[in-house]
């Protein structure tokens, strides 16, 4: 199954290493071979996974594109906005910096359900791809409270967030 989104709250250190990291196949392993693994095993209160709601989230708090950059800030770096650290087209890894981290957190703790089912409903259907209804809504929604819960845990603790999605 593709497209399934995580967000990892990362140290200074794991970003310096990932940053370090000199090809984006280095960086892919690093992210599946030792983040994935430690922070499923052992760091769980610093990860959110949003499963293929991360779509609609992100098209929801941006402009209704998938778009590292298009969109209101800080509301886009929710999901795919950011630093993008891969440049193939099966993975997607963008970060987010301790004080976009905190931008981000603020932003998404002013949103109510109602704001974002405007949101929602505001997404062109077509661009989406995906059928738009009660259903979609309440899988993104209910995932959303996840990865606004991680941001306000990442900026609490000074931490980067790394999306990635497998694609």
């Amino acid at each position: 199954m593709g497209c399934l989104g995580v967000h990892f709250a990362l140290t200074e250190n794991e970003v310096a290493k990932l940053r370090a990291l000199e090809s984006d196949a280095d960086q892919l392993a690093y992210l599946m071979e030792e983040l994935e693994e430690d922070y499923f095993a052992h760091h769980s209160s610093f990860m959110a996974q949003s499963d293929k709601a991360w779509d609609a989230m992100h098209r929801s708090l941006s402009d209704g594109q998938l778009s590292y950059t298009a969109g209101p800030h800080p509301e886009r770096l929710a999901a795919i906005g950011g630093e993008p650290l891969y440049a193939e087209d099966d993975y997607i890894m963008s970060l987010k910096t301790p004080a976009e981290v905190k931008a981000v957190a603020e932003a998404l703790a002013r949103i109510t359900r109602e704001d974002f089912r405007r949101r929602y409903d505001a997404m062109d259907a077509v661009a989406y791809g995906c059928p738009k209804n009660d259903d979609d809504f309440n899988y993104t929604w209910e995932w959303f409270g996840g990865v606004a819960a991680l941001f306000q845990q990442a900026a609490k603790h000074g931490r980067y967030v790394l999306f990635s999605a497998d694609q």
